[in-house]
């Protein structure tokens, strides 16, 4: 008389007895694979993109002049100037913190390269080498201030603005004796900079500002930053627990200073564009463009509680904004509505945002 031999673990007997047949592993929804539909709705832009096509549609049907190439270079350059800021704020965002100091960081910039190079009387290029200097330290400030008191960066951010803006007036009235610095246009190098940082292109007949393609480029390195780089892993782990991140070797402080440096870079960037297109800076300029460039964010799928996020998402966002304040122009439409229709779409973003994210991670 035989023994039956036991089956094998993860194995079902037979009814004869016979060799035992391998069971199916239990699902896990771990291991399941989303839809495509689903992996497409977890992207942090696409309510920013269904939003811009929407937008487009509209100014398109009732704004004939839209429709024109020129009018497609403008709309480029209008959210291109925010656009460039709206990145670093963007990835700061994402990193868990904000920046209220941005706005009027860009006149900060274009002030300080523009007297630097009138008062010593040298090349516009040391103003704005000196200009670039003095970006990063006040980023790198606002940085290290929020690791060594642990402050909000709210607060500390909004202590800076008003440091800045008064210091912006005060300043250029001590030096120049009104609200306004004096022009560099006639100064060594203003030519070969006004080139680069406000220059303009031919492209298909129509003259395209060199911004549009400096934010394109801009757009492209802050994508690979934070989908390709170990930085960019940071900049998400900082954003979503900073706690657990230091726990598992991320250098934390060095990563919100470098994000706040971010920010300074980008300002220092828009305020040389500033600076050589209109040869001279109000010092009252910028207030009130912080927000703009954390809308432009938000719309684009930035969350305020930090840890999610893109790159694309801004740029879309401040296309968004370009096709708003020239299609509303276009349009014949009244100007006065340009900041309640940006804040419906603050809302609504903030909504289609919400809707997408609980969508794209039911199972």
């Amino acid at each position: 008389m035989t023994r039956a031999t036991p089956a094998p673990a993860g194995t079902t007997p037979t009814p004869t007895g016979g060799p035992a047949a391998p069971t199916k592993p239990a699902a896990d929804g771990r291991t399941l694979r989303r839809s495509l539909g689903r992996r497409v709705l977890a992207r942090p832009e696409i309510g920013a993109l269904l939003a811009a096509v929407a937008v487009y549609l509209v100014f398109f049907t009732v704004a004939p002049p839209f429709r024109e190439a020129g009018s497609l270079a403008t709309v480029l350059y209008q959210a291109s100037v925010m656009g460039i800021m709206a990145l670093p704020v963007a990835l700061l965002m994402i990193g868990g913190e904000f920046d209220l100091s941005a706005g009027v960081a860009v006149t900060t910039s274009a002030l300080t390269a523009s007297m630097l190079s009138f008062q010593l009387s040298v090349n516009v290029w040391t103003g704005v080498l000196l200009a670039l200097v003095f970006s990063l330290a006040v980023g790198a400030f606002n940085g290290w201030l929020l690791i060594r008191t642990g402050l909000p960066s709210f607060l500390i951010t909004l202590g800076t603005f008003l440091i800045l803006q008064g210091a912006n007036l005060a300043v250029t009235k001590i030096f120049t004796g009104n609200v306004a610095t004096d022009s560099i246009s006639d100064m060594d190098g203003f030519a070969q900079a006004e080139r680069i940082f406000a220059g303009e292109i031919g492209i298909g007949g129509v003259q395209v500002k060199i911004t549009v393609l400096w934010w394109l480029l801009f757009a492209g390195l802050a994508t690979w930053l934070l989908l390709r780089t170990r930085f960019g892993n940071w900049i998400f782990a900082v954003g979503g627990n900073k706690d657990s991140a230091r726990a598992v070797g991320v250098p934390v402080n060095l990563t919100k200073i470098a994000l706040f440096m971010g920010v300074g870079a980008g300002a220092w960037f828009v305020g040389m564009h500033l600076l050589f297109s209109f040869n001279t800076v109000q010092s009252g300029e910028g207030v009130g463009n912080e927000f703009l460039y954390i809308i432009a964010a938000v719309i684009g799928g930035c969350l305020l509680t930090g840890g999610y996020g893109s790159a694309v998402g801004p740029v879309i966002g401040a296309l968004i904004f370009g096709m708003v304040s020239q299609g509303i122009v276009y349009a014949n439409w009244n100007p006065d509505w340009f900041k309640a229709f940006l804040g419906v779409m603050l809302l609504l973003a903030a909504l289609v945002n919400l809707w997408v994210r609980r969508t794209a991670t039911r199972r």
